[in-house]
């Protein structure tokens, strides 16, 4: 009986463990950064078409999102993480990544412009999301593939 308890948890600790190891993989943390990006795009949509009222605190919120994870984003693309776990990212990247880098870098450097000079009401959140929203569209085009 203690044998059988003893390997169950064994199991459960190697279960455990894989289901771990693949939170962290590249693709998932990539992932993650894209579904906070669209969700602070979702945020600032919001008020730009007039659906949630004007709040800095919100758009200076999605916007520090956004700078933040898209620093962050192309750290995770390693060599070895181009197929597996759902992953939308193109060949491409890894043959441009500086590119694709700079992409990413655009994005950064636009909405820090837009913290240091937030927008200040529903008119300005939708010209910031059309800057933005350029970027995103001209990234996607090159370096994601759908599926």
């Amino acid at each position: 009986m203690k044998n059988g308890f003893m390997i169950a948890g064994a199991v459960a600790l190697c279960l455990s463990a894989g289901f771990a190891v693949a939170q962290d993989a590249p693709q998932m943390l990539r992932q993650d950064d894209m579904k906070a990006i669209g969700k602070a795009m979702g945020q600032l949509g919001a008020i730009a078409k007039g659906e949630n009222a004007y709040d800095p605190i919100v758009v200076q919120g999605a916007l520090t999102d956004i700078s933040t994870k898209i620093t962050d984003f192309p750290t995770h693309f390693p060599p070895d993480s181009k197929t597996g776990n759902g992953t939308e990212a193109s060949p491409a990247i890894w043959e441009n990544m500086d590119d694709f880098e700079a992409h990413a870098q655009k994005l950064a450097d636009d909405a820090d412009a837009l913290l240091a000079d937030l927008p200040a009401d529903q008119a300005a959140v939708g010209a910031a999301m059309k800057t933005l929203g350029a970027n995103c569209a001209a990234c996607h085009k090159l370096y994601r593939v759908d599926k």
